[in-house]
């Protein structure tokens, strides 16, 4: 006798089997697995000793993980979306939060992301082949910029807005921290104090209406 389409050879339904292998167990282990992936990249990061995250490979993630280059595969498709992932993660520590960013808390949550440089190995005048370790990151905060300064800047022309936001995402990068640091021998303190005096300045002068303008080079 033959059985059903739906019913196995032991009587069971292979819905109810698929809906027990995606069980919320499993999901529940299936996070924690992605989590401990992302943990362990984070404190591969935090070990370093330069900002250049070359070293941030599957292996190594991996290793540091405790589970199989594979199952690191398995969450992440390339190492720019590890990249990415551990970047958040980063970001989560230092209470960066791009959403809902504007001119009022600009300061501030630069503020957060510098203030936490003293948590890591690497010095913050040592930087690597790549201090902004994913365009997705960089993108995020260019974004988050755009929005912050668009409010106060709606009369302002395209142009004026993006020279605006630019500056503004300069004063915030690595790059900028770095010099403050091995050029002009700025402890840690003085450096974010001197990023986010600026960054303030740069908001009450949006805020008052003070638009940048193009200058074509002296002759």
């Amino acid at each position: 006798m033959s059985l059903p389409a739906d019913q196995h050879a032991d009587g069971s339904d292979p819905a109810r089997q698929t809906r027990r292998y995606d069980s919320p167990v499993r999901r529940a282990q299936t996070a924690q697995t992605r989590e401990r992936i992302v943990a362990a990249g984070t404190a591969l990061v935090h070990s370093f000793p330069t900002w250049d995250w070359r070293g941030l490979t599957f292996r190594a993630v991996a290793e540091r993980a405790g589970v199989s280059k594979r199952t690191v595969h398995r969450y992440f498709a390339t190492e720019g979306e590890l990249h990415d992932a551990i970047l958040r993660n980063l970001e989560k520590e230092a209470g960066v939060v791009y959403e809902g960013l504007d001119l009022d808390n600009l300061a501030d949550t630069a503020a957060g992301g510098l203030a936490t440089l003293d948590r890591f190995a690497a010095s913050p005048g040592l930087s690597g082949e790549a201090v902004e370790p994913t365009r997705a990151a960089d993108r995020r905060r260019r974004e988050a910029l755009a929005r912050a300064i668009a409010p106060p800047t709606a009369e302002w022309t395209d142009t004026q807005r993006r020279m605006a936001a630019a500056i503004l995402d300069i004063l915030w990068t690595g790059h900028v921290y770095e010099r403050l640091v091995t050029a002009w021998k700025l402890d840690l303190d003085a450096a974010t104090g001197a990023v986010t005096w600026a960054l303030d300045l740069l908001a009450d002068g949006i805020r008052e209406d003070h638009r940048p303008q193009p200058r074509p080079p002296a002759r």
